[in-house]
C-alpha cells in the first residue's frame, strides 16, 4: 500500500471518527495501530483496545464533569480523614457506603451529628468524592445557601421545578443544618425538599444538634416530627460527640510539635451499613 493511500485512509478515518463522536479513538488509534502491526495483533484485539480506551476516556471526562458540578470543598478525602483518631467509626462501613449501590438506589439517607470541628463536613465531602469516583452524581451545599436559593424559586413560583432539578443528584449533601434560621419561610422550603426526596433520592445531613433539639430549626413541632421521620426511616446515623479537632490542633501548634490530637469519644448509632439493610429500605 502506497503512502498516498495510507494518508487518504487516515484522513477518511478521522472524518468518520468525528461523525461517530469518538475523540479518544481519533487521538490514539495511530499509536495503537502501530503497536498492533508490530506485535501482530488480530483484528479483534486491536478493536477491543480502541474501544477500551474510548470507554476509559469517557469515564474520566464524566467524573471530571461531575466533580465540577458537585461543588465539594477541596482537599477532603478519605485518605486525609483521621480514621485512626476515631477508631469507633468503621472504615469498612464507610467504604461500603462509598460504593453507593443498594442504598442510593433506594433513596436511603446518611446523618452525621456532632459539635463543630468534629470532622462531620470532612467525612461528608470525602464520601461524596468517593461516590463520584464510583459513578454517582453528588451535590454539596451549605444548607442555608441552598434554602435561600429555594426561597427565591418560591417567590418566582418555580419551587417545584427547582426541587425537581435536584433529582439528578443521587446524593444531596446538606452541610450545617443547624445554621438555617428559625424562620417559617426558610424551614418550609427545607421541609418540602426533604419530603420531595423521601424514598426517591438520598440526602446526607450534617448537624450540630441531635434530633431532640431540632425544634430550634423547625418552629412547628409537627413539622419537626415529620422531617425527622422522613430522614431516619431509611438512614445510617453517625453520632460524633467529639471535641473539636480544629481547636485541639490549634492548641497543639501553640504548645509546639507533638502527637496529633485525638478524638475523645464517638458513638455510631447506625448498626449496619446501607448494604446490610437493603431488605429494610
Amino acid at each position: 500500500m502506497s503512502d498516498t493511500t495510507r494518508s487518504v485512509d487516515a484522513q477518511r478515518l478521522t472524518l468518520i471518527l468525528n461523525d461517530l463522536r469518538l475523540p479518544a479513538i481519533k487521538q490514539t488509534w495511530p499509536d495503537i495501530a502501530a503497536r498492533a502491526d508490530k506485535e501482530g495483533w488480530p483484528a479483534a484485539r486491536f478493536l477491543a483496545a480502541l474501544a477500551e480506551h474510548e470507554i476509559a476516556e469517557r469515564d474520566r471526562r464524566r467524573i471530571e464533569r461531575h466533580l465540577k458540578e458537585a461543588k465539594l470543598p477541596p482537599g477532603k478525602t478519605l485518605d486525609s480523614f483521621a480514621f485512626d483518631a476515631v477508631p469507633m467509626i468503621s472504615k469498612a462501613q464507610v467504604m461500603a457506603i462509598c460504593a453507593g449501590d443498594g442504598w442510593l438506589e433506594q433513596g436511603a439517607n446518611l446523618i452525621l451529628f456532632g459539635p463543630p470541628g468534629g470532622g462531620k463536613s470532612h467525612l461528608a465531602a470525602a464520601i461524596g468524592l468517593a461516590l463520584i469516583e464510583n459513578g454517582w452524581r453528588v451535590l454539596f451545599a451549605r444548607t442555608s445557601d441552598l434554602v435561600q436559593k429555594l426561597q427565591v424559586a418560591r417567590r418566582e413560583l418555580s419551587l417545584e421545578a427547582a426541587i425537581a432539578r435536584l433529582d439528578k443528584y443521587h446524593l444531596l449533601i446538606l452541610d450545617d443544618l443547624a445554621y438555617v434560621t428559625k424562620d417559617q419561610a426558610e424551614t418550609s422550603v427545607l421541609f418540602e425538599l426533604i419530603s420531595a426526596r423521601y424514598e426517591q433520592r438520598s440526602t446526607l445531613i450534617t448537624a450540630n444538634q441531635p434530633f431532640g433539639e431540632w425544634n430550634r430549626i423547625f418552629p412547628d413541632p409537627a413539622m419537626t416530627l415529620a422531617a425527622v421521620d422522613r430522614l431516619v426511616h431509611h438512614a445510617t446515623i453517625f453520632e460524633m460527640n467529639v471535641e473539636s479537632y480544629r481547636r485541639r490542633t490549634a492548641i497543639q501548634r501553640q504548645k509546639g510539635a507533638g502527637r496529633p490530637p485525638t478524638y475523645a469519644t464517638i458513638k455510631t448509632a447506625g448498626q449496619s451499613s446501607p448494604r446490610d439493610n437493603q431488605t429494610d429500605m
